[in-house]
């Protein structure tokens, strides 16, 4: 039956994603936790039901469980070691929207609820530490929203040539869609607090003689909501120096990204296997942002064995810097006898795993994550972590 009706246009999706980890060192406590993610969808070819050439309509409804490992046995890192977890244990709306193709694809409207990761900075979660999966802006930056919460937004894109695009779009920031009282509610809530426009232009060429697929993305992004300045206080002084004075405001926050991934071999001439490398930059407002930058680097291999030709492996490595204007402050306190506490600099974490693929419908991933100085100081102990990750999707 659903054969027939992907056939007549109606796709259903089925997945599961869960997040097993130990921390085999750091953290006051020895624990295995687990995070997980039930995913039900549906996709509508509006072409085959509608006869709108190029429409399709996207529902999708996630539903998290479990624990947070780094919370519980306070690990102290600054990105979590389960990327799953997140955004309350609760069903919610992630995807209600509608795409429209338009002068044979030149054009690409999309609009409904989505989350802004869906379309700017894209890049894979097969990593489970935080710093290495999704859109990386939404991990570190307070108003970008995220793969499992959406909001009401528009996107504009335009396919200047099958290489080169341009993108634009118009996302309502409202803190009340995060909370899980609302996750069931279409309507905007009230609670807007302004609005994210993020602009990105993209390269997609396939290159060398057996055409190796690469993705290259320059993006921007403005937020017209007012955010507290992270050093300093309403009468211009540095925060921790007046506790009873509340933050200077910034009438908006801005930011930038650039990211590149690369194949750059394929195995036996078969471009579906081989090693690709990547290099992500996010670098938010130094204003506003608690960890300002994120950097990570690494490499895909698929199909790493003749015997195995469908499973692949990961390795990266990322620098997670907390703003300089965070760390004056903490040394303030302590020049001031007001500590001491730790002045924050960067996390340094790693993370390698292997995928098992079995059929096509179950992935297995297990993976080692080591992480140097956890909360991006030495005075916290390094973090190594035992996971596995495992995917089913039908």
């Amino acid at each position: 039956m659903r054969t027939r009706l992907y056939r007549q246009g109606v796709d259903f999706q089925l997945g599961f994603v869960t997040e097993a980890a130990y921390n085999a060192a750091g953290g006051d406590k020895k624990l295995l936790r687990n995070a997980d993610q039930f995913a039900f969808g549906v996709t509508l070819d509006m072409d085959k039901l509608a006869g709108l050439k190029g429409g399709k309509f996207q529902v999708t409804i996630t539903d998290r469980n479990g624990e947070n490992l780094s919370s519980v046995a306070n690990l102290g890192t600054l990105m979590q070691v389960q990327e799953i977890y997140g955004r309350g244990n609760t069903f919610r709306w992630t995807q209600f929207w509608y795409d429209q193709l338009l002068f044979d694809g030149v054009l690409d409207i999309k609009a409904g609820r989505l989350g802004v990761g869906e379309d700017f900075m894209p890049f894979s979660c097969s990593f489970m530490n935080l710093s290495f999966c999704g859109s990386l802006p939404g991990n570190i930056v307070s108003t970008w929203y995220n793969w499992p919460v959406s909001q009401w937004a528009t996107r504009l894109k335009v396919n200047v040539t099958p290489e080169w695009y341009g993108q634009i779009g118009f996302y309502n920031i409202n803190p009340e869609n995060i909370q899980t009282s609302n996750v069931f509610k279409l309507n905007n809530p009230k609670g807007t607090i302004g609005t994210l426009i993020p602009v990105e232009v993209g390269w997609t060429p396939k290159l060398f003689e057996v055409r190796l697929p690469g993705a290259y993305r320059l993006g921007y992004w403005y937020d017209s909501s007012n955010q507290p300045n992270v050093f300093l206080a309403a009468n211009g002084q540095p925060r921790v120096l007046n506790p009873g004075v509340p933050p200077l405001v910034e009438s908006s926050e801005s930011g930038w990204y650039a990211m590149a991934q690369q194949q750059v071999t394929a195995v036996h001439g078969d471009a579906s296997r081989g090693l690709s490398l990547f290099a992500n930059f996010v670098q938010a407002d130094r204003d506003t942002a608690t960890i300002d930058q994120l950097i990570i680097v690494g490499l895909f291999f698929a199909g790493p064995f003749d015997a195995r030709p469908q499973d692949d492996i990961g390795f990266a490595v990322g620098r997670t810097h907390v703003n300089n204007k965070v760390a004056q402050g903490q040394q303030l306190q302590n020049a001031n006898g007001l500590g001491p506490v730790a002045v924050q600099s960067n996390e340094y974490p790693f993370e390698l795993y292997y995928t098992f693929n079995i059929g096509n419908w179950l992935a297995l991933r297990p993976n080692l994550q080591y992480i140097v100085h956890p909360g991006g100081t030495s005075q916290n102990s390094d973090v190594v972590v035992l996971g596995l990750k495992a995917e089913v999707k039908f």
